[in-house]
């Protein structure tokens, strides 16, 4: 019956054939040096920069993992709940970072309860009412965030006349990348109206992409598959048009949350995130108090 049997086309590479954006994975001393002699070009500030997203995103995550890196050891400053907990952050927490020889870095990381997907409209307006006031300084270290009402004016944690150390000088949109088609239309406005409140004040905004190896086979074999990844390059092109954030302010980063020792490829994508988060922040200063 002929017997020629054609063979099947091999199916395409998930992986394209060259990175499209560079890392330098055998130097992660240079990048980590930058940031341990970074200082802000204006005098005595503080970079402050604001995580936020949905619940389980991986803010808590991400703050361990600068820490870990920072340190050179694995590190858990903020606590982190399981997959099975609604959210384990409910205050607003200052994070600092420990230089060498005792003092600390010129930067801080704030964590704030991430935003429910499904949470009704009145806490939703509230937990965007308190972000705003975040942003602006008005919100103290320790505020336990009530969903059902807004921080008020006449509250211990407000802030009235907030300096520049106590302003937001980046807002950084902390997304899983597994999960954020499953982010409804209501979340999304309400990242919306944040960022818009952002715009405002000036503040540069970026996404960073958590839990990639969740999204891709290839990536889970070998991280420095990240940037050759089709699928994870297409999930950050949605993310880019969802959210409004451009490519190049999206960072695709792997927390460290299971593993017991540090990992120079691991490292390598936290740093390449947090370097120009900095240099964002830095930027921001200096157009609004140089």
């Amino acid at each position: 019956m002929g017997g020629s049997f054609s063979s099947r086309p091999p199916p395409p590479s998930p992986l394209l054939s060259a990175p499209w954006r560079r890392i330098n994975w055998s130097d992660n001393h240079s990048t980590l040096q930058y940031v341990k002699a970074y200082q802000p070009e204006t005098e005595d500030q503080v970079i402050r920069i604001l995580l936020h997203g949905l619940v389980g995103s991986g803010k808590s995550s991400f703050i361990n993992s600068v820490e870990s890196v920072l340190r050179n050891r694995m590190c858990i400053p903020a606590l982190v709940g399981n997959a099975t907990q609604d959210c384990f952050t409910r205050e607003y927490k200052t994070y600092t970072f420990k230089t060498g020889n005792q003092g600390t870095f010129p930067f801080v990381i704030n964590d704030i309860i991430g935003l429910k997907n499904n949470c009704s409209r009145g806490n939703r307006n509230n937990h965007v009412k308190d972000v705003k006031r975040v942003m602006k300084g008005h919100v103290k270290d320790g505020y336990i965030v009530n969903p059902n009402a807004k921080i008020s004016k006449d509250d211990r944690f407000y802030k009235p006349t907030p300096s520049a150390n106590d302003k937001v000088h980046v807002l950084v949109f902390v997304i899983d990348a597994n999960k954020w088609s499953l982010m409804n239309e209501k979340a999304l406005e309400a990242l919306d109206d944040i960022r818009d409140e952002a715009k405002l004040l000036d503040i540069p905004q970026v996404a960073i992409l958590t839990k990639i190896d969740e999204v891709c086979p290839e990536i889970q074999k070998d991280i420095k598959n990240v940037y050759k990844s089709k699928e994870l390059k297409e999930k950050m092109e949605k993310v880019s048009g969802a959210v409004g954030v451009p490519m190049n302010c999206i960072f695709p980063v792997k927390n460290y949350s299971k593993e017991l020792d540090l990992d120079s490829d691991t490292d390598a994508l936290i740093l390449s995130a947090l370097k120009p988060i900095l240099d964002f922040g830095n930027d921001h200063l200096n157009k609004r108090y140089a």
